[in-house]
């Protein structure tokens, strides 16, 4: 796969995940019960902000492609602007 392709397929990858996790009760309901136990602590927190919460995995997917520090920050937040522009085109109810 070429670096454009993977970068993409990452980016999109991003969005999807943390949109599931932000906004959707998940299969079989798993996400919202998690939601609801975790309550109003960090990872509740976590998991009601899009903003937050897509630095994460967009931080776990750089891990997979980065080869040098400076390169996982860079595309951290390359993935996670992108997921987050996403949002803002896919969701009209998305601040």
């Amino acid at each position: 796969m070429a670096d454009t392709e993977k970068y993409i397929v990452l980016v999109v990858a991003v969005w999807r995940l943390t949109h599931l996790i932000v906004a959707e009760d998940g299969p079989f309901e798993l996400i919202i019960k998690v939601r609801k136990s975790a309550g109003n602590s960090f990872l509740g927190k976590l998991m009601d902000c899009f903003y937050c919460l897509s630095i994460w995995i967009a931080l776990l997917a750089a891990s997979c492609s980065a080869n040098t520090f400076n390169e996982l920050i860079l595309l951290t937040l390359y993935y996670s602007g992108l997921s987050i522009l996403l949002e803002k085109f896919t969701n009209k109810n998305f601040v």
